[in-house]
C-alpha cells in the first residue's frame, strides 16, 4: 500500500489528469509485481496461487467489461443521434436568475445521467454555466459547487457510468439492482441539495442569461432538436424498470439511437464519414464511427464542439485496462493474505449495522485520500468488505451502494486526487474554493451512515427483497 501511494503520488503529480491514460495502470502492476514478491520471498505463497486469484478477479468482472464497450457504443450515438442535445435544450429552457443554482444543478444532474461521465459534463456545460454565473455576479464557489452535484448525482447512479459499473462489478451485485438501491440514499441527498440551492438562489439578483440562450441556439443549429427523440431514453427507461439485463438494454438502446441518428442526422453522419453527399454508404459509415470511434463536430461554437465530441467504444479502453490492472492487484492482495489483514482491522469497529456501514464509508474516504483515484478506491473497498458483509449476512447491494455514497462522490473534494484536481483545472477554481459548496458530494457519505442507523430497506439475505 505504501509503495502504491508513493507512486500515485509521483505519477499523478508528473502526468496530472492523463494519469489515466496508462501511468496508474503501470503503477499498479508493478504494485502488483511488488506485493506477489513480498508474497512469494516471505509469505511461503506460490506464484501459481496468486496467477489463479488474479485470473479469478479478471473472469469476475469480464461481463462489466462488456458492458463498458457498450457504454461506449450508447453514448456515441445518443449523442449524435440528437438525444442529448434535445435533453440539454429543453433542460435549458428552464434558467431563471433566481433559480439558476438550482437549474445548474438540474441541467448537469439530466446531461450526466444521459452520458454517464461527470468529467465531460463539467468540461463541456459545465463551462458554460460558469460563465453565466459570472455574468449574473455569482461567486465562483456556488456556481462550481452546484455544477459538481449535478454532474455526479449523475456519474453516481447512471447505467452508462463506469464507477457505477465498477461498483456494481466489484461486489458482485446486478447492475440495475445496484441502481435501484442507490435511490434509497441519493434522491433524500439530491433533494437537500436543490433545497439548499433554490434558498441560495433568492440571495442574488440578476437577469442576464443571453449566454445559456445563445448555447441553447447554437445547439439548434447544430442537431434537429425533437420531443420524437425523447422516445430513445424513454424506451431505455422502460427496459430497465422491467429489469431486462443490462447488455441487452444496452445493445437496444445504442441500436435504437443509431437508427434515429440516420432519421434525424443524416447530414452530421455525413460530416463524421467525409462523405461528399448524404447516401446509403455515408450513413453506414457515420453510425459505425460513431459506435466503435471518436467523432468531432464543428458547430462554430468551441465549448458546442466540446461537448457533441465523442469516444465510442474505443474511449473505454483506458477505464478497460486500468480495470484489469486493479483487478491484478486485487488478486495478488487476496492470494497473499494482506487484503485479509487490513480488513481486519476494520473488523474491530464492525460490531453493528451502522458502524459497519461508518467504515466502509470512512476506508472509501481514506483510500480517496492515500491512493488519489476513484477506481482504485472503488475496487479496493469493495473487495475489503465483500467477505465481511457477506459474513454478516448482509446484501452485496448495500456494500456496492455505500462505496459509491463514499467513494465515488468525495474523489472530487480532494486536491490531489485524479477528479480534484481534474475539475479545478477545467473549471478554474480551487477545489478548497468549490468544496463547501458541494452539498451533494458533501450530504452522501452522511445519508448513508444515516440511512444505515434508521435500518432502512436493510435486510439480510434469508429475509431480502430485490424491488
Amino acid at each position: 500500500m505504501i509503495v502504491m501511494v508513493i507512486l500515485l503520488f509521483f505519477t499523478i503529480h508528473i502526468f496530472g489528469s492523463d494519469a489515466l491514460s496508462g501511468g496508474s495502470q503501470v503503477v499498479l502492476l508493478l504494485t502488483t509485481a511488488c506485493c506477489s514478491a513480498l508474497a512469494m520471498g516471505f509469505c511461503q505463497v506460490k506464484w501459481k496461487k496468486i496467477e489463479e486469484s488474479i485470473c479469478t478477479n479478471i473472469l469476475g468482472i469480464a461481463t462489466a467489461l462488456l458492458i463498458l464497450l457498450l457504454i461506449g457504443a450508447l453514448s456515441g450515438s445518443w449523442m449524435i443521434s440528437g438525444v442529448v442535445p434535445t435533453l440539454i435544450y429543453y433542460g435549458m429552457q428552464v434558467l431563471s436568475p433566481t433559480f439558476f443554482l438550482a437549474s445548474c444543478c438540474i441541467i448537469c444532474a439530466i446531461v450526466s445521467v444521459m452520458t454517464g461521465s461527470s468529467w465531460t459534463t463539467i468540461a463541456t456545460i459545465g463551462i458554460a454555466l460558469m460563465g453565466i454565473g459570472e455574468a449574473l455576479g455569482l461567486s465562483t464557489g456556488w456556481t462550481a459547487g452546484a455544477i459538481i452535484s449535478g454532474a455526479y448525482f449523475g456519474d453516481k447512479i447512471s447505467p452508462l457510468s463506469d464507477t457505477t459499473v465498477l461498483a456494481s462489478s466489484t461486489t458482485n451485485t446486478p447492475l440495475f439492482t445496484h441502481i435501484r438501491y442507490m435511490m434509497y440514499t441519493t434522491v433524500p441527498t439530491m433533494l437537500i441539495t436543490l433545497i439548499i440551492f433554490t434558498v441560495a438562489g433568492f440571495m442574488f439578483d440578476h437577469d442576464n442569461a443571453g449566454q445559456a440562450m445563445s448555447f441553447a441556439a447554437s445547439l439548434k443549429e447544430t442537431f434537429h432538436i425533437s420531443a420524437a427523440l425523447m422516445i430513445v431514453p424513454i424506451a431505455t427507461g422502460i427496459l430497465i424498470a422491467k429489469r431486462v439485463a443490462p447488455i441487452i438494454t444496452l445493445f437496444i438502446s445504442a441500436l435504437q439511437a443509431a437508427v434515429f441518428a440516420i432519421l434525424f442526422q443524416p447530414d452530421l453522419l455525413q460530416q463524421i464519414a467525409g462523405a461528399e453527399s448524404i447516401n446509403a454508404a455515408s450513413m453506414f459509415k457515420g453510425v459505425f464511427m460513431t459506435l466503435y470511434g471518436s467523432t468531432q463536430l464543428e458547430t462554430g461554437n468551441e465549448m458546442l464542439n466540446s461537448l457533441v465530441s465523442t469516444r465510442g467504444m474505443a474511449g473505454m479502453m483506458n477505464t478497460i485496462w486500468l480495470i484489469i490492472c486493479a483487478m491484478c492487484f486485487g488478486g495478488a492482495m487476496t492470494a497473499s493474505g494482506m487484503l485479509e489483514t487490513i480488513t481486519s482491522v476494520f473488523m474491530r469497529f464492525m460490531q453493528r449495522r451502522a458502524s459497519m456501514v461508518a467504515s466502509t464509508v470512512f476506508s472509501g474516504l481514506t483510500l480517496n485520500i492515500c491512493t488519489a483515484d476513484q477506481y482504485i478506491s472503488i475496487i479496493l473497498t469493495g473487495n475489503m468488505f465483500k467477505e465481511i458483509y457477506r459474513k454478516k449476512g448482509y446484501e452485496s447491494r448495500l456494500l456496492s451502494r455505500t462505496t459509491e455514497d463514499a467513494v465515488t462522490v468525495t474523489s472530487v473534494l480532494i486536491p490531489w486526487n485524479t477528479c480534484g484536481m481534474t475539475q479545478a483545472t477545467i473549471l478554474s477554481v480551487p477545489t478548497l474554493t468549490y468544496l463547501p459548496y458541494c452539498f451533494f458530494n458533501l450530504i452522501s457519505p452522511l445519508m448513508s451512515i444515516i440511512i444505515a442507523i434508521l435500518g432502512f430497506k436493510i435486510k439480510k439475505h434469508h429475509e431480502e427483497d430485490q424491488d
